[in-house]
């Protein structure tokens, strides 16, 4: 990307100086004698970074700053100061002044200043580009993704949650399964009516059963109260079954009458109940395997999966990973009363490369410990958990077996841009490409937001 600057110094020959300067480092310059004139520049537009002397003639560069920050917070204003001025220089700094530098300026210094507030605005820029994105998902609550397997979820959930098919969703976990059933919920007919969940394997055969169906008073030892179970409570309204897969072959056959009938008998109780609720569930396992095993029944499956919804790992799709960070950041940051304005090209390569096999969950745990460790305003490499921080550089670029070929092709794209921190450059020439067919294919695959050059 072409940055444009701005210099404003009433002096002609610092003023020309440092343009000169500024632009052997690539950058476009405007320059402006006096505020007055940097102020209507800026205010043309296409502006991306300030660099103004404290003291001139008319408007200064303290109030200069304060116009440029009122008409855009957080725009980058690097101040020039003159002998006897530091302290003024020190009070622009409090008042959002990027940096200062005193006359005479040390070029060195002041191309690096440059380049680091430019990358600086760059990331707000991607974060901001990412929260964006966060809002216009909203209405899968918190399901985030913009991948195309992710599109592929959205599509199979828009089309069934009208509908009164059981669900069976499938996925490693910490892949997001249950926010899966709440959206299906959420934008079904029965969304008013609740929405009951139960973690099969978190209880045992008899208190699962206890769970789902309710108890008669006596029915059992510590039975002193006649007791609804799940099924009752979710009359009208959703059953969410998480870790199916867990569950007995005794609660398997009363289960599946369940699907078959719509009505049970409570535990130690002859009276039949009768319940209209929709089934969802959701397992890590591969009930085909457990059904060879003997372990689940083959009647019940069928019943279950009327339809299956699969949720891809996180390798899978890596596309949806700064999407998920900014997510994070945000949700850790107002827990904690921080402000995370980004996450450095470098650190969310590391994130690109790293295996996930905890996933989303996984994904989170780490965020929350980098913005924990966070001491400035943007995430750096050092301010992740050891075990990414130190992993190796992932040199492979990996690829799902049945993928397209446009699949391939972006994912590469992608993995490329990421080993090299952005540079498109690089990554043309590594890929064998021109730089302009490269521009063209990132704006084809939707990756030309999510991807800036250094």
């Amino acid at each position: 990307m072409n940055f444009r600057l701005l210099v404003v110094d009433d002096e002609k020959n610092i003023r020309e100086g440092l343009a000169e300067s500024l632009q052997q480092d690539g950058y476009d310059v405007a320059c402006a004698e006096n505020g007055e004139e940097g102020w209507k520049l800026f205010s043309n537009g296409d502006i991306d970074l300030v660099i103004t002397d404290l003291k001139m003639p008319g408007l200064g560069g303290e109030e200069l700053m304060r116009r440029i920050l009122s008409h855009s917070p957080g725009f980058p204003v690097i101040i020039l100061t003159g002998h006897g001025t530091i302290e003024s220089a020190v009070n622009a700094m409090r008042d959002g002044a990027w940096d200062f530098l005193s006359k005479p300026v040390d070029l060195d210094h002041l191309s690096l200043k440059v380049k680091r507030a430019l990358e600086n605005r760059e990331l707000v820029f991607q974060h901001r580009r990412m929260e964006e994105e966060l809002e216009r998902r909203k209405q899968f609550k918190s399901i985030i993704g913009t991948s195309r397997v992710m599109r592929d979820v959205f599509d199979m959930i828009n089309k069934v949650a009208p509908t009164k098919a059981s669900i069976l969703i499938t996925g490693e976990s910490g892949v997001g399964k249950e926010l899966v059933a709440n959206a299906i919920h959420e934008l079904s007919p029965r969304k008013g009516q609740p929405l009951v969940k139960v973690h099969c394997a978190a209880l045992s055969s008899s208190l699962l059963e206890s769970e789902l169906f309710g108890h008669e008073k006596g029915a059992f030892t510590g039975a002193i109260n006649k007791r609804r179970g799940r099924f009752e409570i979710a009359s009208g309204g959703t059953l969410f079954l998480d870790e199916i897969g867990e569950i007995d072959q005794n609660i398997q056959i009363k289960l599946l009458r369940v699907l078959q009938e719509r009505k049970f008998e409570r535990v130690g109780g002859e009276q039949t109940v009768e319940t209209d609720v929709r089934i969802i569930t959701a397992t890590n396992k591969d009930l085909k395997a457990e059904i060879e095993k003997g372990n689940f029944r083959e009647d019940l499956y069928f019943r279950l999966n009327v339809v299956n919804i699969h949720v891809p790992p996180l390798r899978e799709r890596k596309d949806d990973i700064p999407l998920l960070a900014a997510a994070f950041i945000k949700e850790f940051a107002e827990e904690n009363g921080k402000t995370i304005e980004g996450i450095h090209e470098k650190a969310r390569s590391r994130l690109y490369s790293y295996g996930w096999t905890g996933n989303i969950r996984e994904l989170r745990n780490c965020i929350e410990s980098a913005v924990v460790m966070c001491q400035g305003k943007i995430i750096m490499t050092d301010d992740l958990p050891p075990t990414l921080r130190n992993a190796p550089d992932e040199s492979w670029i990996h690829i799902k077996q049945g993928a397209s070929m446009e699949d391939c092709e972006k994912i590469i794209i992608r993995d490329t841009l990421s080993f090299l921190n952005g540079n498109k450059s690089k990554a043309a020439e590594t890929l064998g490409i021109g730089r302009k067919t490269l521009l063209r294919k990132l704006a084809e695959y939707g990756l030309s937001k999510a991807e800036e050059d250094e």
